[in-house]
């Protein structure tokens, strides 16, 4: 393998993630880290570290120049972008490659191609992968807007081209409120990305949000099978799960082979993963997006494959090619994966960047904890605020539950205000273990009440 040495464009979470990954390959690491960063956990686990400028992510982390620099210093011949930050930014990936050095995830190309959703419906079409009836390009004007929203029906969903993240995206159900979102969205995305441009879909009602895995070389691709993460509040992820299953053999098959052949005629290389609204009603389901990244939840779709996905990203960014047939990758099992935030979900989720005063970790077979934190550390108020990710295996849906439920029991962090009362209210819901849910499921049940506050005895 060509790659030595990788300088990790991150933190959190995902930055101690690509440490392990490297460590198991004999690559040393290089930690990039802000003023507000001197004390975490991938800083002391890394082999060496680099400042990289002010804790203000646009100074640091989003900063490509002070970035690449950083990575030329440290002697890096690689350098690993995680997710978030610079990880989809096609301008950070032609400048680490004028610099000489590996990036480790697909070309710029790929990326402008696959990260500006019309292209990415296009390409979609073109692969035959069904894609949500919506304009066929960007929307100037209302005069455009309220023509395609009349002939695709109302509900329609506005949509920024370079969104993310639940940016820039309105829902209409009428004429009225098109023309009064798609400026408001328009406006958002302009802010958030830079670019206001938008398209339109059609809003499918209650959907499941179903997701593929893939891996590719650049020629090839497989598929690691699907995830499930219609549990979601505000359009972020809270619950996740591998495989869905909502899904019959049939449909599944389908959905995986059409991933692949997409990744296939872009010239996709690395981990991506494909995004899909599934209408259980009519057991259709459509494209909508690609992320040309390593993804949070990748974890369960590792627990069910074995496969260590971010390892296969290097061993593809320095020349190898994919390690699995399609016919070696076996789905054993069930995963579920839930996000650990720093946030007090008693009072609308609001960040809580505190001190971890005590920790205890659940153990056990089929149990990980990916995070950052250990006893003492002091969580940062300028960056996101999920701290850890808690996932299980299990032979089922069912046992996956129950085991989820009793590793949340065993997780404690003390000090902060954290997202862990919602998951155990979530794994004891019955709609939950019956898996009657959907993209916007979990408002309205925490809007009526259902995550109640343990009061202390």
């Amino acid at each position: 393998m060509s790659i030595k040495k990788i300088f990790i464009a991150n933190r959190g979470e995902i930055a101690v993630r690509i440490i392990k990954a490297a460590k198991g390959l004999n690559i040393e690491t290089v930690q990039a880290y802000s003023d507000g960063d001197k004390e975490m956990m991938a800083v002391k686990l890394a082999d060496h570290s680099v400042n990289v400028g002010p804790a203000k992510a646009a100074d640091s982390y989003l900063n490509i120049n002070k970035m690449v620099n950083a990575a030329i210093i440290s002697g890096a011949d690689a350098v690993h972008p995680g997710y978030g930050f610079l990880a989809e930014s096609a301008d950070f990936v032609r400048a680490v490659e004028d610099a000489g050095l590996i990036f480790i995830g697909p070309s710029a190309e790929v990326i402008d191609r696959m990260g500006d959703k019309v292209a990415a419906r296009s390409a979609a079409l073109a692969a035959n992968v069904p894609v949500v009836p919506g304009s066929k390009g960007l929307i100037t004007n209302n005069d455009e807007a309220i023509e395609v929203a009349n002939e695709i029906g109302y509900p329609v969903m506005i949509k920024a081209t370079a969104g993310g993240g639940g940016r820039g995206i309105r829902v209409a159900d009428n004429q009225e409120e098109l023309i009064k979102y798609t400026s408001q969205a328009r406006a958002e995305a302009e802010a958030a990305f830079g670019d206001g441009g938008l398209y339109i879909e059609k809003a499918i009602k209650n959907p499941r949000h179903i997701e593929v895995q893939i891996l590719a070389d650049g020629t090839d691709a497989i598929h690691c099978f699907e995830r499930e993460c219609s549990v979601q509040r505000r359009r972020q992820k809270v619950w996740e799960e591998a495989g869905a299953d909502c899904l019959d053999e049939a449909t599944r098959d389908k959905l995986c082979a059409g991933a692949v052949e997409l990744a296939k005629a872009v010239g996709y290389k690395g981990a991506g993963t494909l995004e899909y609204l599934y209408d259980e009603k009519s057991n259709s389901f459509y494209f909508i997006e690609m992320n040309t990244r390593i993804q949070v939840e990748h974890t369960i779709s590792e627990m069910i494959t074995g496969i260590d996905l971010v390892q296969e990203m290097i061993k593809i960014a320095g020349g190898a090619k994919l390690s699995y047939k399609q016919a070696d990758i076996r789905r054993d099992g069930h995963a579920i994966e839930v996000r650990i935030n720093a946030e007090n979900p008693f009072m609308q989720f609001l960040p809580f960047p505190g001190k971890v005063v005590s920790l205890q970790i659940p153990t056990g077979e089929g149990i990980r904890f990916d995070h950052f934190i250990y006893e003492g550390y002091q969580i940062s108020p300028f960056y996101d605020s999920l701290i850890g990710k808690l996932i299980v295996h299990a032979p089922d849906r069912a046992a996956a539950i129950d085991k989820m439920s009793e590793a949340l029991q065993g997780l404690e962090i003390g000090g902060l205000k954290t997202t862990i009362p919602l998951h155990k209210a979530l794994a004891k819901d019955a709609a939950i273990k019956a898996g009657d849910i959907h993209t916007q499921w979990l408002e309205p049940w925490l809007d009526a009440g259902n995550l109640k506050e343990e009061k202390a005895s």
